[in-house]
């Protein structure tokens, strides 16, 4: 039993929480039973409240809301890697690490990918991986440049507020990846694209990255 925040193993946990120890150790954690459940990988190291660890420590170096009961850590080679997909949703810069989990998630449910810009999220931070609610687990992720061919042999919808043609007209034929920047500054001109779509609803002026995304998927499973 651990008795002292000074365990090693509690000490890893903190160091998970900064994304630069996240990369040199290629490790990340998940917090409670629902998240263990949900991997698909053996952990590197388990702790769980009242057997291996008292629980006031382990509720100190969680990052969640409500302290958990388990906190699991894991490899992130063990996550999928890149496949193609007949949808991609491909992120902009969107740093906000709960639309970045939302959006994994809404990739989990309509059997898409995800490919990630440099700017992004990190998908194994804390906060991303509670919105992602295990599809992590599910979803192949890559990481995407303009200037790399991850997604040319797609076509490449690029989802904007406000002057594009209206997503429901828009030819959605083929392998498709939806283009998603960031909610403040939206999606880089420099950044290639086949055609750009809005998504119209009545009395919508606009509407946030994760909804968006989901909206796209839904379209294009629609008509499929």
């Amino acid at each position: 039993m651990i008795v002292s925040r000074d365990n090693e193993r509690l000490k890893l946990v903190r160091k998970l929480h900064d994304k630069r120890w996240r990369d040199k150790l290629g490790l990340f954690f998940v917090e409670g039973e629902d998240a263990v459940a949900a991997a698909s990988a053996e952990p590197v190291d388990l702790l769980v409240a009242g057997e291996d660890v008292e629980p006031r420590l382990l509720a100190e170096v969680a990052s969640a809301p409500h302290p958990p009961r388990v906190v699991g850590v894991y490899r992130r080679s063990d996550l999928p890697g890149w496949e193609e997909r007949d949808a991609t949703l491909a992120l902009w810069r969107v740093a906000d690490p709960g639309n970045v989990g939302t959006l994994i998630r809404t990739a989990d449910a309509f059997g898409a990918a995800v490919a990630l810009s440099d700017g992004c999220a990190d998908p194994t931070s804390p906060k991303a991986l509670r919105a992602s609610a295990g599809s992590i687990w599910r979803v192949p992720l890559g990481a995407w440049e303009p200037s790399n061919s991850l997604l040319q042999a797609t076509k490449r919808v690029a989802l904007v507020a406000h002057g594009g043609e209206d997503l429901a007209r828009v030819d959605l034929s083929g392998r498709v990846a939806f283009l998603l920047g960031a909610e403040r500054e939206g999606l880089d001109a420099s950044v290639p694209r086949d055609v750009e779509a809005t998504i119209a609803i009545q009395g919508a002026e606009s509407l946030n990255v994760a909804a968006t995304g989901a909206i796209a998927l839904y379209e294009l499973a629609r008509r499929r």
